[in-house]
């Protein structure tokens, strides 16, 4: 399962403070994700052709599924930092149990 942001908006777009600099490293983020689903895919490729195991597959799965969504939530600090005034850059990775464990 993808954990995808509602919030897809890209830089360019109406509402994106393309211009500034702070954006460089939300892009960097956002071609970060998109290198991760592509590996996702590549993986259940990978399975139904029957070049990996199941097991295999799985274990490197979570892990892609986990730096997805600390991926998703650093990008959402960094807006959310941005929007309030607030150093983009103070904005850090947050640990497995901490990402994994949010409700809703």
């Amino acid at each position: 399962l993808i954990h995808r942001s509602s919030d897809s908006t890209r830089p360019g777009q109406p509402g994106q403070p393309c211009h500034s600099d702070q954006m460089a490293e939300d892009v960097n983020i956002q071609e970060h994700i998109g290198s991760l689903i592509d590996e996702e895919h590549q993986l259940r490729s990978a399975l139904q052709v029957g070049s990996i195991t199941p097991g295999d597959e799985h274990r490197r799965l979570r892990a892609v599924e986990v730096e997805l969504d600390q991926c998703w939530d650093l990008l959402r600090q960094r807006r959310a930092k941005r929007e309030f005034g607030e150093n983009p850059e103070e904005a850090a990775v947050r640990s497995e149990t901490i990402v994994e464990g949010y409700l809703g």
